[in-house]
């Protein structure tokens, strides 16, 4: 055998195998096409099945846009009410702390006029009883039966103060305590 043969029988063998090669690879190939035709195809269903959705949201979009476009006045004007709410609610708390001073000055000037009352009233029973043991003017008596001896003031119990707070909890200020800063 001649050189030349023997590379033309290599060649030819080479062919061969690279005939079987690309057959395999074709065939590979279609499988491979296939698969991304069914897939394509399942994407264009998938497709055609949203457009009608995104038609619909489309729509409401079209129809919520007047309402948008109202929502921001809505939300001035509810941010104006905050503001002018809680101006009033720190004037009413004002006034809940001039009328808890107002109320603690008169229970001051109650307490105040009861001793001024009864500092007087025992002054005036001591004066009649020293005035009565010295002349023993039954006339001048005050009051008919036996002498009774003169009534000393009682000693005030301290008043226990409460507050009523707006928002807290009552459950968690103890009775009597101040819970009003």
């Amino acid at each position: 055998m001649d050189p030349l043969q023997i590379v033309l029988i290599v060649v030819c063998v080479a062919a061969v195998w690279a005939l079987i090669e690309i057959a395999l690879l074709a065939r590979k190939g279609r499988a491979s096409v296939q698969t991304l035709d069914s897939a394509v195809s399942e994407i264009n269903e998938t497709l055609a099945e949203a457009k009608p959705v995104i038609a619909k949201l489309d729509d409401t979009l079209e129809e919520l846009q007047p309402a948008v476009q109202r929502v921001e006045p809505l939300l001035a004007s509810a941010n104006v009410a905050v503001d002018a709410l809680s101006a009033n609610l720190v004037e009413v708390e004002a006034v809940v702390r001039d009328v808890s001073s107002f109320t603690g000055t008169a229970v001051n000037a109650k307490h105040a006029a009861r001793g001024v009352a009864n500092s007087a009233t025992g002054a005036v029973q001591r004066f009649l009883s020293k005035r009565k043991g010295e002349e023993g003017d039954t006339d001048r008596a005050l009051t008919e039966g036996p002498a009774e001896p003169a009534v000393q003031p009682e000693e005030e119990k301290p008043v226990e103060r409460q507050y009523f707070t707006y928002g807290a909890d009552e459950s968690s200020a103890p009775a009597g305590e101040a819970a009003h800063e």
